[in-house]
C-alpha cells in the first residue's frame, strides 16, 4: 500500500522547514544587539555608581596635603600609609572602587588578628548612618579569611545611630577630630600645617 501525502501539505512543510531556517538566521543577530546593549548599560550602571575620583599622586604629595583636598584613593593610602607605620601589614583590596565594603584589611604583625577597614571620605556635613555600619559588619565576615575586627575611619562624623550601631557590634570609628588627631601625632602627615599657613 503507497501512501502519499498531498501537495498541500508538501507546500505546508516547506514553509515551516524555511521559516525556522529563517527565524535561526535572524535570532542570533538579535542576540547580539541585545547583548551589545545590555553590556553598554551594564557598562554605564558601572560608571554611574563608581565614586568620583581614583587619580592618585605620589605618597610624598599625600603627606603634604590637608584631608580635605585629597581624594577617596588618597584618602585610603593615607590611610594605608599610616597603618603601616603602626606595625600593621596592609592589604589594599579597596583600590579601583570595587571593594564590597571593605578598603583596607590590616593585620596586626605580631598577633596576625585582622580587621577590615572602611574609609569614608565624605564632606563635614555629611555623616556616616547606621547602614554603612551594618555593611561593614557583613563586609567584616564576608572577607576571606575572615576579619576579626572591624573599623570604620571617616573625615565628617558619624550620626548617634550610627554609633550607637558601631558600640552593638564592637565596631570602632574614628571620625574627622579623631583622625586628625592621630595623624598629627604621627608626624609624617603634614597637612595640617598646610592648612595652617593657607588660613
Amino acid at each position: 500500500m503507497n501512501l502519499t501525502l498531498p501537495h498541500s501539505l508538501y507546500l505546508e512543510l516547506g514553509a515551516i522547514i524555511a521559516l525556522a531556517i529563517i527565524v535561526k538566521a535572524i535570532t542570533p543577530i538579535k542576540k547580539r544587539k541585545s547583548s551589545k546593549s545590555r553590556g553598554s548599560n551594564q557598562k554605564k550602571k558601572a560608571q554611574s555608581s563608581t565614586r568620583t575620583s581614583s587619580a592618585k599622586r605620589p605618597d610624598a604629595e599625600i603627606l603634604l596635603s590637608p584631608i580635605e583636598k585629597l581624594t577617596w584613593a588618597e584618602f585610603e593610602r593615607l590611610l594605608a600609609l599610616y597603618f603601616r607605620d603602626h606595625g600593621y601589614d596592609v592589604d589594599e583590596p579597596g583600590i579601583g572602587g570595587n571593594d564590597g565594603g571593605v578598603d583596607l584589611v590590616i593585620t596586626d604583625k605580631r598577633t596576625k588578628e585582622r580587621t577590615a577597614v572602611q574609609a569614608k571620605h565624605w564632606a563635614d556635613r555629611r555623616h556616616v548612618g547606621p547602614n554603612i555600619i551594618r555593611e561593614l559588619h557583613s563586609a567584616r565576615l564576608n572577607t576571606k579569611p575572615t576579619c576579626l575586627y572591624a573599623m570604620l575611619v571617616t573625615s565628617s562624623d558619624v550620626s548617634p545611630q550610627a554609633r550607637k550601631e558601631a558600640q552593638d557590634r564592637h565596631i570602632e570609628f574614628w571620625h574627622g577630630a579623631t583622625l586628625a588627631h592621630r595623624l598629627e601625632k604621627w608626624g609624617k602627615w603634614q597637612g595640617n600645617q598646610r592648612r595652617r599657613r593657607s588660613k
